[in-house]
């Protein structure tokens, strides 16, 4: 099998890649279910299920995507389902389906409730199919106050709060703690084994499997899997990674922290609603952003980052953003994979 035939074709990928955001805003109910599926979401895992019924959809956890070495409490999955929430009631909105999305009392799903309407664009629905998560290095542009106040109003949500950080030198403070804690990640063979299991080294791969970090949308070449699994094991490290994701910060033009109001599965969902909101409002203001999540995910790291916010509770998110390029879109699996 020639090299191609190994790591596939990025024609192919992008062909891929645009034919799921095509047409999102058609009648199709499924259509709305696939606007869901293009939310944020940890790794790419998509953890969710989507049950449609008369006139609602529920969403639902998909426990056998989790990945419980950097995420054992399934928190960025809950994070997850919110993020889902937010973009599957705008589409939902946009294609004549007005509702409201309630959270179950025990936190363990969503129901989107709705009734026919006319079909209705919301200020946020085109952005849902230009949203990514764009790791790489910004062009270190600031962010005019009146769109960062744009940014605030669109996360504004009850249970939710966000702490945007502008200053350099808070910049920096919060790159060192993304650096440490990545360290701890990259020396935990256990959490590296899991992340091997979710990256896709090549368009072959990526496109079979619809899920996953693929690499070309980190910049990244594409390998042949077995090459990419053994570069994974002799090339990368702390000290490489960690320059790199410290370049990265500092070419950003501010990092966003969401923090809910506790430790609950309801407010990590609304966590998720409120960042899926800023996500797509910076994509409406040309921003790209990515997750640098690394010192919330490491225990140790969290009072640490709660402290140079000035809080006392547990910071749920973080994420970087500033003007950059645009990268490979990442792929989803198909709906029917995910309708319960």
């Amino acid at each position: 099998m020639g090299w191609r035939g190994l790591v596939g074709s990025m024609a192919e990928y992008d062909a891929c890649a645009a034919q799921l955001r095509a047409d999102l805003m058609q009648s199709d109910i499924h259509d709305v279910v696939r606007s869901a599926t293009l939310a944020a979401n940890s790794h790419n895992t998509q953890p969710w299920r989507f049950h449609v019924g008369d006139r609602t959809i529920d969403i639902l956890p998909d426990f056998s995507r989790r990945t419980p070495a950097v995420d054992p409490d399934d928190h960025h999955l809950f994070v997850s389902l919110g993020c889902a929430a937010t973009n599957l009631a705008l589409a939902a909105a946009a294609s004549g389906r007005p509702g409201e999305c309630t959270i179950a009392p025990d936190g363990s799903s969503l129901s989107y409730q709705f009734v026919s309407g006319s079909p209705k664009p919301q200020p946020l629905s085109a952005a849902i199919c230009r949203r990514q998560s764009t790791r790489a290095e910004y062009d270190g542009r600031s962010v005019a106050n009146a769109d960062l106040n744009l940014l605030r109003d669109a996360a504004a949500l009850a249970g939710a709060n966000l702490v945007l950080i502008i200053a350099r030198a808070q910049i920096s403070k919060v790159r060192d703690l993304v650096v440490a804690a990545n360290s701890d990640q990259m020396a935990d063979p256990i959490f590296m084994r899991e992340l091997k299991r979710w990256l896709r080294f090549n368009a072959r791969s990526a496109i079979a499997f619809g899920d996953g970090l693929f690499s070309a949308a980190s910049g990244n070449p594409s390998l042949p899997t077995l090459l990419g699994d053994i570069a994974v094991d002799q090339l990368l490290n702390s000290r490489s990674e960690g320059d790199k994701y410290a370049r990265q910060i500092d070419s950003s033009a501010g990092i966003a922290i969401f923090v809910g109001d506790d430790e609950s599965r309801d407010s990590w969902i609304r966590v998720g609603q409120a960042c899926q909101r800023f996500a797509l409002a910076a994509t409406t203001l040309g921003l790209k952003l990515a997750f640098v999540n690394q010192p919330v995910e490491v225990a140790r790291w969290r009072a640490e980052l709660a402290g140079l916010i000035g809080t006392r509770k547990r910071p749920d998110l973080v994420l970087r953003f500033g003007y950059g390029p645009v990268l490979p879109y990442s792929l989803r699996r198909p709906v029917a994979s995910v309708l319960a």
